[in-house]
């Protein structure tokens, strides 16, 4: 059921058995795993069906590290930022849930075999089932090429599957709406988290509208699933039983603040012969009903014994080099006089008889997404700017390390090596990154950490449970609770991880 709380009478009181705070990937993903049961579910969403400005604005922020714009980043309505997802979908590897002397704070409380079962049921939510991110052997049957193995030892390919992208308001809102047993609350800010017994259970949830009405939610539990900024926003402004936020007696709420560092336009690969490197390489090919492509990842041996950070790496046909069309820019000057003088043994005569006689060769962009170290000093605390609802504003200080730089720079030149070894084509390294990062950064929108799992409540905001430490019935769901970030978009394994904690609410609320 569907309800506009702009619509109700103020002072509305709702009495419900779980209540879920946000209405994006991981809160509708949770309440649908009560949908048909005997729990009454409460799913409470700050914007409507489709984006308004005014609700938009509540996300605004300040940015004092790395510039990044909060604002661009999220989406306020149903579906969350699910609305703008690019559908990028792989799991997390399994060195990265361990905890590596190398990557200080590291170490996930489980293994990457708790998710497993998880992974499976998230790969239906998003529309990426049956999950085939490692068989190599059946990408080179349905793709019909053989896709070569790493020849430095330095690399291996995964592979990245595709979501339709699933924006969850639009593909599960009917479902939602039709629900017998589920409550979504549309419009509905809440303001507050209100926590008794010195701020040790959660009482209710103070709501209100942009029009001004206030309304309230009891629940026997409560998830907190706004995002990985605005989660340790919220908990910072329910002070009023602990006076630094719920969850905050260590000072951890906010502090680890994670992204995936993109690095694009690092290097470029130049080919002669664009069938020497397949076609899964270098653009999404369809089977069982979903796309994928392929990646390049670093080998689980090369990240220990260089003691690395994860990478990921992706590369896109891009353009052509013709002899006859004068290069557009300095950097394809260089590539095409590259293709000119070493087309004799980059392209065997019988491939090069075929192929039009203007044509030198192609090129393809390369990205990077690369796990950052978890940095106490990237964080998110509040600002002294208020918004429409005369909350205090989030302020981000986003940081990254010379540990972050140092390990992307060697996964560059270790991808440059294997695509030599390949024989694939030849890489041009703009060298950007030799020094020190570059005054921009871009990121993912992936927003991890802030309130990071750990079974010490000195190291951490929630436990292995995704529960608050020292409060009985208060969780968080979303990538905010993730201790590491590895190198993969996080929406399937926080998918993953609410259906985890969805079972194990039911295992409280029966």
């Amino acid at each position: 059921m569907f309800i506009d709380t702009r619509s109700l009478p103020d002072l509305s009181k709702f009495e419900t058995d779980v209540a879920i705070i946000g209405g994006g990937p991981a809160g509708i993903s949770i309440a649908r795993t009560f949908d048909g049961t005997s729990t009454r579910v409460c799913l409470i969403e700050s914007g409507g069906l489709t984006p308004e400005a005014q609700t938009q604005a509540l996300y605004d922020g300040e940015s004092v590290g790395i510039a990044y714009p909060v604002i661009a980043h999220r989406l306020r309505f149903l579906g969350g930022s699910s609305n703008h997802w690019g559908g990028f979908c792989r799991p997390l590897d399994a060195i990265d849930f361990e905890q590596r002397e190398w990557v200080p704070h590291s170490g996930w409380p489980f293994s990457k075999e708790t998710l497993l079962p998880y992974y499976d049921r998230a790969s239906e939510v998003v529309e990426v089932a049956p999950p085939r991110f490692e068989d190599k052997t059946y990408w080179e049957r349905v793709t019909g090429e053989p896709l070569p193995d790493s020849v430095t030892g330095r690399m291996q390919v995964r592979f990245v599957h595709f979501s339709p992208p699933t924006h969850f308001g639009e593909r599960y809102g009917s479902e939602l709406e039709q629900s017998k047993n589920i409550e979504v609350l549309l419009n509905a800010n809440v303001v507050n988290i209100a926590a008794v017994g010195e701020g040790r259970h959660v009482d209710q949830l103070q709501l209100q509208t942009l029009s001004g009405l206030r309304h309230s939610v009891r629940a026997r539990v409560y998830v907190l699933a706004t995002g990985g900024l605005e989660n340790a926003r919220m908990l910072l402004l329910s002070n009023d039983s602990m006076p630094h936020g719920l969850g905050n007696q260590h000072d951890m709420v906010g502090r680890f603040f994670m992204e995936h560092p993109h690095l694009s336009g690092f290097a470029e690969l130049v080919v002669a012969d664009i069938l020497r490197l397949p076609g899964i390489y270098r653009t999404r090919v369809f089977a069982d009903g979903r796309y994928a492509t392929a990646a390049f990842n670093p080998s689980e041996s090369f990240l220990r014994e260089r003691r690395l950070l994860n990478c990921t790496f992706m590369a896109g046909q891009a353009g052509d080099y013709h002899s006859n069309v004068a290069p557009n820019w300095e950097r394809a000057g260089l590539h095409r006089d590259m293709l000119e003088a070493a087309r004799h043994f980059l392209i065997d005569d019988r491939r090069a008889a075929i192929l039009p006689s203007t044509l030198l060769g192609h090129w393809l962009g390369l990205g990077c997404a690369c796990e950052q170290v978890p940095n106490p000093d990237s964080r998110v605390t509040l600002s002294t700017q208020r918004d429409a609802l005369g909350l205090q504003r989030l302020r981000l200080d986003w940081r990254l390390t010379e540990q972050d730089r140092l390990s992307a720079l060697e996964h560059m030149r270790s991808l440059v090596m294997e695509i030599g070894a390949l024989d694939i084509g030849r890489v041009f390294n703009s060298g950007e990154y030799d020094s020190a990062w570059p005054q921009v950064v871009g990121g993912g929108s992936h927003h991890m950490g802030t309130t990071r799992m750990h079974d010490d409540p000195r190291q951490g905001v929630v436990d292995r449970h995704c529960k608050v430490h020292g409060i009985d019935n208060l969780f968080v769901a979303g990538s905010s609770v993730f201790p590491t970030a590895g190198a993969s978009n996080p929406t399937l394994t926080l998918v993953a991880l609410a259906l985890r904690l969805g079972d194990h609410l039911k295992s409280l609320v029966g």
